[in-house]
């Protein structure tokens, strides 16, 4: 599906932020995304990141349904529906349901972050909207691979990949929303990210180089790394 072939002349900018994983590797209580960073919950970075873009026209957060962090902690920033499914793929499908109810269409664009990559900045988001705009199929956020990558095989080093064109991919990634919609529901629930179910529709989305620091928050030290960042940017 081609932007041409989309009938809204003047497409606008959603956001949708899955946000019903339980983070298992980062060894917190509960949900990571929850856990307070810089003396906020990690997700309030993010969600101020998205608010400081003035394209935006609505942030959408899917949370579990059982979630019950927004019913604690109210918030005017995004609309947050609890639609959220086992897997990220069901999470963004569920999620651009509700965008449509909300009012967003086909030709709208749709940025979809990792709630737990809260180091984004409205300079990065406005850097990804500006550079796929006015391009056919979309793009994402990424950084050069700096390190030599090896394979494992129980334990010890079973190859060494060439690092050259290899990148790490990260959020947000930037479709149309019908195009998406479609590429998710052609691709199945397996899918990590956006990107690949729109690389299996024979599709070449875009490379939007970032910085090294829009990292998602993984494991126990992860969350060190990202506090010294944002106090670091406080100050």
């Amino acid at each position: 599906m081609k932007a041409t072939d989309m009938n809204q002349t003047t497409p606008r900018f959603f956001a949708l932020i899955p946000c019903a994983g339980n983070g298992s590797r980062a060894g917190t209580a509960g949900p990571k995304q929850y856990e307070r960073v810089a003396g906020q919950p990690l997700v309030w970075h993010t969600l101020s990141a998205f608010a400081g873009v003035k394209r935006i026209a609505r942030t959408l957060v899917v949370v579990a349904p059982t979630d019950g962090f927004f019913e604690r902690n109210p918030t005017t920033s995004a609309l947050v529906v609890t639609c959220g499914g086992a897997t990220r793929a069901q999470s963004v499908a569920n999620g651009l349901r509700e965008l449509r109810r909300a009012g967003a269409v086909d030709g709208d664009w749709v940025l979809v972050h990792d709630a737990a990559r809260c180091l984004v900045t409205p300079e990065l988001i406005d850097r990804l909207i500006d550079t796929c705009a006015n391009d056919e199929v979309g793009g994402l956020l990424a950084h050069p691979l700096p390190d030599t990558l090896k394979i494992g095989e129980d334990g010890r080093v079973a190859a060494t990949v060439n690092r050259a064109n290899k990148w790490q991919a990260q959020t947000p990634q930037m479709f149309r929303l019908g195009m998406l919609r479609q590429a998710l529901e052609a691709a199945g629930d397996e899918i990590t990210d956006e990107s690949s179910a729109i690389e299996a529709m024979g599709l070449k989305p875009l490379l939007v180089e970032a910085g090294a620091q829009n990292f998602k928050v993984t494991y126990p030290e992860d969350f060190q790394m990202a506090e010294a960042v944002l106090r670091g940017r406080n100050r």
